[in-house]
């Protein structure tokens, strides 16, 4: 709903808007007849907004790995598609991050919940030491020895428009892909 007389002021539900009267009215202008031509109630635009989310943060230097905060930026054009950019650069000070989508858990099955890793192609050769975190938690099986700084994100469903809290539960899978990278 919105206030009739000026069309500036926005309002959940009728009684909100008759306890902003009070208020609003030191401020309402009528607009003139010319300019009410669309009488159709639609709300503003809405603004996007930066979206916070938890991610497993695998640093080189950590035994172990550590739940992080990553704010994603929401994206400006509709061809980068709906869902948001995680600001994850701060992790990799090459500057350089690559991403992959792990959709496979244990044993080859689906993912419901896709898991988005980040991690620094060059690392091995910029000379970084070996995450010991993911060292751990494949207990040196690896095929690979992964270095430098891994984070992952979890998308909040298989369309992967946007991303949801990552946590421990999420590990196993990760486990499984770190065992199997080659």
């Amino acid at each position: 709903m919105w206030c009739s007389r000026c069309q500036n002021a926005w309002y959940c539900t009728s009684d909100h808007l008759q306890s902003d009267w009070p208020r609003h009215r030191r401020e309402c202008v009528a607009v003139a007849p010319a300019q009410q031509t669309n009488m159709i109630a639609t709300p503003p635009p809405a603004q996007p907004q930066v979206v916070t989310v938890s991610a497993i943060l695998f640093s080189p230097e950590d035994d172990r790995p550590r739940i992080i905060t990553v704010n994603c930026q929401p994206t400006q054009s509709p061809a980068q598609g709906n869902c948001p950019t995680p600001l994850v650069h701060q992790y990799f000070p090459q500057g350089q991050a690559n991403s992959v989508v792990l959709t496979q858990g244990l044993n080859g099955e689906p993912l419901r919940f896709p898991l988005h890793l980040f991690y620094c192609p060059t690392s091995l050769s910029a000379g970084s030491p070996i995450n010991r975190a993911i060292y751990r938690i494949t207990s040196g099986a690896a095929a690979k020895a992964w270095c430098g700084s891994v984070v992952v994100l979890k998308f909040n469903g298989s369309r992967r428009q946007g991303y949801s809290d990552a946590g421990s539960n999420d590990l196993p899978a990760l486990s499984a892909y770190f065992l199997a990278y080659k």
